[in-house]
């Protein structure tokens, strides 16, 4: 891989970056017109379908940050026009590439605990009001922290499981107007519009039901990331949100035992989707980040956010995928 440039609606920035980096500054017209195959995107949700758009329309494979649009219908017409026009899409998250994430799956795929029935993943923080210099975003269609943080858990869930098959949710909205605590934005007010405390009961096509909590009105807690309930064990995830942790499980009343080491990605790995997909263009394979995967999620997503505004109603998402391959080593 060679980086051809880099782009920003700032030129101010995008000349800071790259001159700190060694790249070459461009306009986004510029970059869409340069021989560059693959384009990565950064932007925040709200305009993933805009830069989308003109990526495809450019005849560039597109691979976005989560996700893939503000919403569904969005996500579906990125994912049609790339079709049409024989390109890729990928999308983060990639963390389930990560060592953690690939350590739960081969215990999953092994029936380590046997049949998986039951399980829970827990996303709670207060948000990112106190930490992020323009935290606004993330309280808009397209965050909360369902589709800001809960689709890392999501897609951790569709890779150890396969594509969901039936959902419902309850949610709210807190405070429709929240007061930024300490930090860099202390005392800024922030007007909230979508909910900011989901909790999903995910039915997946290989039986397990799983309950997803989804939060940005939590201060603390003391529940694991995932836990997954088998019938002869149970199965210890660790964050979604990052690469590696301590995966662990027991066998009935027996003691906690860790997942064998010595997988790669155990730190900071975030783009190794990126990379995965452009090897798979070389290599005429799936991606693992694939659009269809990506699609699948942000149905799921949008869905729970309909089935909380209606008083917890099943719903079936029309989308579904295949799983990624494993990933047994490093990307060479």
């Amino acid at each position: 891989m060679r980086i051809v440039g880099i782009a920003d609606a700032s030129a101010d920035l995008a000349r800071q970056r790259a001159e700190a980096a060694g790249l070459t500054a461009m306009g986004l017209d510029e970059l869409l017109a340069s021989e560059a195959q693959l384009i990565l995107n950064l932007t925040p949700p709200q305009v993933h379908h805009e830069i989308g758009l003109k990526v495809l329309h450019a005849g560039k494979h597109f691979f976005t940050e989560k996700p893939l649009a503000a919403t569904f219908a969005q996500g579906q017409e990125l994912v049609a026009l790339a079709r049409e026009k024989g390109l890729r899409v990928g999308c983060a998250p990639d963390t389930f590439l990560g060592a953690a994430g690939q350590a739960l799956r081969a215990l999953i795929d092994a029936g380590t605990v046997g049949e998986v029935r039951h399980g829970t993943a827990q996303f709670m923080n207060h948000g990112p009001d106190h930490w992020h210099p323009n935290p606004a975003f993330f309280y808009q269609p397209g965050g909360g922290p369902l589709h800001d943080v809960g689709v890392y858990y999501l897609t951790h869930l569709v890779n150890h499981f396969g594509p969901v098959v039936r959902l419902r949710s309850t949610s709210h909205i807190t405070h429709a107007r929240r007061r930024v605590p300490f930090g860099p934005c202390e005392g800024q007010v922030l007007p909230v519009a979508v909910p900011t405390h989901v909790v999903t009961q995910l039915e997946f096509a290989s039986g397990p039901q799983i309950v997803l909590t989804s939060s940005f009105d939590v201060w603390t807690h003391g529940h694991a990331p995932m836990e997954l309930y088998g019938d002869d064990g149970t199965l210890q995830g660790a964050d979604p949100n990052q690469f590696g942790g301590t995966v662990r499980h027991n066998r009935q009343t027996g003691d906690w035992v860790r997942a064998p080491g010595g997988r790669p990605y155990t730190t900071n790995s975030r783009g190794i989707g990126l990379i995965d997909m452009a090897r798979a263009l070389q290599e005429g394979r799936p991606h693992r980040c694939s659009a269809e995967m990506a699609l699948h999620v942000l149905e799921v997503m949008d869905l729970a956010l309909a089935s909380g505004r209606d008083d917890g109603r099943p719903v079936t998402p029309s989308t579904t995928c295949e799983r990624p391959a494993p990933l047994e080593g490093r990307l060479s």
